[in-house]
């Protein structure tokens, strides 16, 4: 499937957030359908690895990676308007920048965590979103994959911070599939934003880690990229502005 012919084929999908475990799936599993896939992390390292992991296990598939500073605007632009020049379009976007802070109680939360997670979890949606929406639109099948938890519907005590910032991204992505919309007009929309339910993710070095541990309701990484993958099947009416659950509703 890395070979072009996939059901990807043609598609020009970039990742933000490509080196962590859930990025390394998604980049594999888009390149083995046949897409041209451009990952982005901070990371240099940890991106190139996770870039080589792909282009090995898809079979030579056309896997590149950019460092990008996400939450920077003017760079995150950059990225978004090189990979339309170099590539000629651009299909979708997945936004994969994760990270979590918690605390024992609500009384104990501490609002550094508010801002470290408001950084990672709402802004870098902030900039990608505004930086892609436009080439996504002149994709005659773009896509916005946010990423979020099932706590942003339910939050904990323990959870605010992380349950709020998540809750602030899946609004501002449902704002964007209203723009998709608008711009579809009377024939519906031709693009689409998406939101990916989780509870939590699982990937094999976590299960190595607590070889007793069952991650009830946990998502594998590579059960997320196959849903990942699976959003381009479906028409963009079908999944705009839609929180799409691979986990048991709260």
């Amino acid at each position: 499937m890395g070979n072009g012919n996939g059901e990807l084929s043609g598609a020009v999908i970039a990742v933000a957030g490509a080196g962590g475990p859930a990025g390394r799936a998604a980049l594999r599993r888009l390149a083995e359908a046949g897409a041209t896939v451009v990952g982005a992390d901070n990371d240099p390292e940890r991106l190139s690895e996770a870039v080589d992991a792909a282009r090995y296990a898809s079979g030579g598939a056309r896997v590149t990676g950019d460092t990008v500073d996400l939450l920077d605007l003017q760079s995150t632009r950059d990225w978004a308007t090189h990979i339309e020049k170099d590539f000629g379009r651009v299909d979708g976007l997945v936004h994969l920048v994760g990270g979590w802070r918690g605390s024992e109680t609500f009384t104990k939360t501490s609002l550094d965590d508010w801002d470290f997670l408001e950084l990672l979890l709402i802004r870098t949606v902030q900039h990608t979103s505004l930086a892609f929406h436009e080439a996504l639109q002149r994709s005659e099948r773009g896509r916005y994959v946010l990423i979020s938890a099932a706590g942003a519907s339910r939050p904990t005590a323990g959870n605010a911070a992380y349950a709020a910032a998540k809750a602030a991204a899946e609004a501002w992505t449902l704002a964007m599939a209203d723009y998709f919309r608008k711009a579809g007009g009377a024939e519906g929309p031709t693009s689409a934003a998406v939101i990916l339910v989780v509870k939590a993710l699982v990937h094999e070095a976590m299960r190595a880690e607590r070889p007793n541990a069952k991650f009830a309701g946990f998502t594998d990484v590579g059960d997320l990229a196959e849903a990942i993958a699976e959003i381009w099947r479906k028409p963009a009416a079908e999944v705009n502005g839609h929180r799409l659950w691979l986990t048991e509703k709260p």
